[in-house]
Formats: C-alpha cells, sequence, structure tokens
C-alpha cells in the first residue's frame, strides 16, 4: 500500500526511527556536554581553590618569615644593647673599683701618716698586743657597766691623735679577760698597765684618762 506522496508505511516507519536515533543520540550528546562542562566547572572551580590555598599558604609563610627575621632582628638590637649596657655597667665596675682602690690607698697612706704622727687606742686581741709591743703599750682595763670606765673611753677616742706615736693603748675586757687580769694582779676595772716589749709590768695604776696615762708614757 502507498500513501499519496508515493511513500511505503515501512520508508516512513524507517525514517522515524532513524530520526528517533538521531534524536536520542543528539540528546545524549547534549547531556554528556553538560555533564562534562559542569566536571570542567567544578575541576576549574577545585583549581581555583587549591590555587587560592596555595597563594593563602605561601602568603602565611612569607608573613612568618618576615615575623621571625623581625624578631631575630629585634633580638640581635636587643642582644646588642644588653651587651652595650653590659659593657657600660662593666667599665663602670671597674671605674669605682679603681676610685674604690684609689681612695683605700688614701685612707692606708693616711692611717700611716697618723700612725706615725700619733699612737693607736685599739681593743685587746692577742694579735693586737703582739703589734704594741714593738713600742710603749698600756693595758686599760674596761668594764661596759662602769661609768668612769665609759668616761675614760670616750676621753681617749676623742683625742686619739694626741697619744705618743709608738705608745698603743688596748682596751681590755674585765669580765672576759681573766687570765690577764690575774696575770697582771689587776683586781677592779678603770685599772691601766703598762707592759714592756716582753709583756712584763712595768707600772700600774687605777682611775685616769688620757692625760694621765701621756703623763706617765
Amino acid at each position: 500500500m502507498k500513501n499519496t506522496q508515493g511513500i511505503g508505511v515501512p520508508a516512513v516507519v524507517g525514517i522515524l526511527a532513524v530520526v528517533a536515533l538521531i534524536g536520542g543520540f543528539v540528546f545524549v550528546n547534549s547531556q554528556n556536554s553538560e555533564k562534562a562542562a559542569m566536571e570542567a566547572k567544578v575541576m576549574e572551580e577545585k583549581m581555583k581553590m587549591e590555587e587560592s590555598a596555595l597563594m593563602e599558604k605561601k602568603a602565611m609563610e612569607e608573613k612568618a618569615m618576615m615575623e621571625k627575621e623581625t624578631m631575630q632582628k629585634d633580638a640581635g638590637v636587643m642582644m646588642d644593647k644588653d651587651e652595650k649596657m653590659m659593657k657600660a655597667d662593666d667599665e663602670a665596675m671597674m671605674k669605682k673599683d679603681e676610685a674604690m682602690k684609689a681612695d683605700d690607698s688614701m685612707m692606708k697612706k693616711e692611717d700611716s701618716a697618723m700612725m706615725q704622727k700619733s699612737g693607736t687606742y685599739a681593743t685587746y686581741s692577742a694579735n693586737s698586743l703582739a703589734m704594741a709591743q714593738k713600742g710603749k703599750t698600756v693595758l686599760f682595763f674596761h668594764a661596759g657597766w662602769c661609768p668612769t670606765c665609759r668616761t675614760a673611753d670616750a676621753d681617749i677616742k676623742n683625742n686619739a691623735t694626741t697619744i705618743p706615736a709608738g705608745a698603743t693603748i688596748l682596751k681590755v675586757d674585765f669580765d672576759k679577760e681573766v687570765a690577764l687580769k690575774q696575770n697582771y694582779g689587776v683586781t677592779s676595772q678603770h685599772t691601766f698597765v703598762e707592759i714592756d716589749a716582753n709583756g712584763g709590768l712595768v707600772e700600774k695604776w687605777s682611775g685616769g684618762n688620757l692625760a694621765g696615762i701621756i703623763a706617765k708614757l
């Protein structure tokens, strides 16, 4: 059977099948193209994100490096500053030590000059006695609870520069130096005992002041 156009049914069916096949192919290609486009877009966005993350990481690393360099620089400046301060302190200490040494030297010279010009008033000890026995020596048996002893002690201290050169007055603790008292027969405080270079008794008297001691020397 033929239609009015002269085309048979099988031909029409064939044509429709071909059209449907082509349409399906086009549709499938269209779907594949959209999928590919979406995948490409996702990939592009992923690459952009990775690139952005890399740039951010690089920026953070550069910032950290700059901060580290700044800290190292600051630390170097602080170290230089500390070293300069320490050096300045050391120099100041050295100058201070030199000044103290100079003062000590001056004091020693002054003390030496004073010793040459006048005698000495010191607290009794084995060493002070050994030094004193090179010249005239007077033992002053003193008690802190004795009013006249305190008066004599103050008088000797206030007028120590008038003690004759080469003479030494040693203040002996009356309560503690029992053996020394017995050795020189001292029975009461405020007693003066002049001894020679060998520790022998020269003269002994009770009471008095510096003027009285000087008068006997």
